[in-house]
């Protein structure tokens, strides 16, 4: 047993050896030198100018396309969806939650789902037209750390047709006037600035 233990210990001290004696080798084989510029350099975002604030990539305004918004496309675009949710009423949650009834529900308000910290983080609000063109858009944009995976919807009409499906499924109310002006005052500019 003494054997074993000095074949052990010799081979420890063997490694560790080696181990000094490779970091020695590649040290005085590699030069590090200090740069004096950058080899890359990488532009800052342009500052807010004095006529306003900076731009940020947001989604097109659809919500008056809704009403008008063909509800099997939107059907068949959010199979893409059913990997991960489920549209029945009362229906189980799957990787995601549950999305029937989504329309004016609150964002964390299925119950036995364990939400991403970056939805709770952002409050009770519900899910209106508005934010649900946001999040379909870009999810990772519109709440980063989110656990959903799904890039997004890029097509605005898609988006649209999604979200009347969504829709139709609970008996939402279509957009209002007054939603349908704020979403195109919040979103156009943005919108103009990515043409």
């Amino acid at each position: 047993m003494n054997m074993k233990y000095n074949m052990a210990l010799a081979a420890l001290v063997v490694a560790g050896i080696a181990a000094w004696l490779t970091g020695f080798v590649s040290q005085q084989a590699v030069h590090s030198e200090t740069l004096a510029k950058d080899a890359v350099t990488i532009e800052a975002a342009a500052a807010p100018t004095a006529g306003g604030s900076a731009k940020i990539a947001m989604p097109e305004p659809i919500l008056d396309m809704i009403a008008t918004a063909d509800i099997e496309r939107g059907k068949a675009v959010a199979k893409a969806c059913a990997a991960c949710h489920g549209f029945e009423n009362d229906g189980k949650n799957g990787v995601g939650p549950n999305l029937h009834s989504v329309v004016g529900r609150k964002k964390d308000a299925v119950a036995g789902y364990s939400y991403s910290g970056a939805l709770v983080a952002q409050g009770g609000d519900t899910w209106t037209y508005s934010e649900l063109n946001k999040f379909l858009w870009k999810p990772k944009v519109y709440a980063p750390g989110t656990k959903m995976s799904f890039v997004g919807i890029k097509k605005p009409e898609d988006r649209a047709a999604v979200i009347a499906y969504l829709r139709s499924i609970n008996n939402a109310p279509a957009p209002t006037e007054a939603e349908i002006a704020k979403d195109k005052a919040d979103l156009t500019p943005a919108a103009e600035a990515k043409k």
